[in-house]
């Protein structure tokens, strides 16, 4: 088990290196402000007596993020629920903190949730503000197909699939003869943009997505994968999924010629992963951002400049997806996850807590 854990480990290393060449990462050094190494000595609690609710998404691969900030706000003396017990998806988190019912998440992802939810919406974008550089740039999407099926019929393009009914019976999966994409949960924004997009190419009648529990939906992809049979499957970085479904070595990521015009823009990857070039991958690079409730952030200025403040490295991130998708994934793994996090960079750390104080 040790060995298969730090191969996925190795793996996981490796594809997100490939895929995020160019992605930021937070510095680490400068002086700390504490004096005993935990962050806490000297420090001001302007959250004392402070009761954040705090959601969290209902992805996993969001989990540790969650916890970092919970665990860094609580160091600021504010008391925080449980972000496990008010677990969303977008479309209801974003009107609760427009109106105030949570007071934030870190797990928005921009422009996807912008334009889905927020966008067009005065009721929730007058009411509520995305902020911080978490991990810019550090979320791509797109759609995947196993390696071997790709090559055989030359395929780069999802419109090509879409567009060919022969293409599109080889990743029929009910016998309808339409390709069934292994997709997201009711809900999510790649489930709605995967549908927009069918529905604004007239791929209808070629294309059809599953969605469902995503965990269950993506291991129904690996095992067709494992077993050789054509496949199509969503799925995003950072995270473990790509540990499974490895681009450049079992799949790889198809491009399009028919985006959705808010979805336009090339990722920076390699033909060995994604053959069409450029890569444009029918979701543009998203950056992962915290979204507050504005009146939360004006009562909060800490807060405030802690969301500010905090950035994380998409290879950190996967790599804990690695070991949650290998056993460690209890609760209380996650918050060990985030506090040896902390620690790692805790003279970093250190200075966020400390500007934050301040401006508390």
């Amino acid at each position: 088990m040790k060995t298969r854990q730090l191969r996925y480990m190795a793996m996981a290393m490796f594809a997100v290196v490939a895929l995020f060449g160019a992605a930021c990462s937070s510095d680490d050094g400068g002086d700390a402000s504490s004096d005993d190494g935990d962050g806490s000595a000297d420090l001001a609690q302007p959250g004392e007596g402070t009761t954040i609710n705090m959601a969290r998404a209902n992805w996993s691969t969001g989990y540790m993020q969650a916890a970092i900030y919970q665990q860094l706000l609580e160091e600021l003396g504010y008391e925080v629920t449980d972000p496990a017990q008010n677990e969303l998806d977008p479309a209801t988190f974003f009107p609760a903190a427009a109106t105030g019912d949570v007071d934030f998440w870190v797990n928005t992802w921009s422009p996807v949730h912008d334009f889905q939810f927020v966008e067009g919406n005065p009721e929730i974008a007058d009411n509520v503000t995305s902020l911080g550089e978490e991990m810019t740039q550090g979320a791509l999407q797109g759609i995947l197909i196993d390696k071997p099926t790709a090559e055989e019929y030359d395929i780069t393009y999802i419109d090509q699939i879409a567009e060919d009914p022969e293409l599109s019976a080889l990743f029929d999966t009910d016998g309808d003869g339409i390709a069934d994409i292994f997709g997201c949960d009711v809900g999510w924004g790649c489930e709605k943009n995967i549908t927009d997009w069918i529905a604004a190419n007239d791929w209808g009648s070629g294309l059809t997505q599953i969605s469902g529990s995503y965990n269950a939906v993506f291991t129904e992809a690996v095992n067709r994968v494992t077993d050789g049979e054509p496949t199509l499957a969503y799925t995003w970085t950072p995270s473990a999924y790509v540990t499974q479904l490895i681009p450049g070595d079992n799949v790889v990521w198809l491009g399009t010629e028919k985006p959705l015009p808010e979805q336009t823009g090339a990722a920076s990857l390699g033909e060995d992963v994604c053959p069409a070039q450029p890569c444009e991958m029918g979701f543009v690079a998203s950056d992962i951002r915290v979204t507050a409730n504005n009146e939360f952030l004006e009562a909060n200025p800490a807060a405030e400049k802690l969301f500010e403040l905090v950035k994380l490295d998409v290879t950190d991130v996967a790599l804990e997806n690695v070991k949650y998708d290998n056993g460690e994934d209890t609760e209380e793994d996650v918050q060990r996850h985030a506090s040896e996090w902390i620690e790692e960079h805790r003279d970093e750390v250190d200075q966020w807590l400390q500007e934050a104080a301040n401006a508390g």
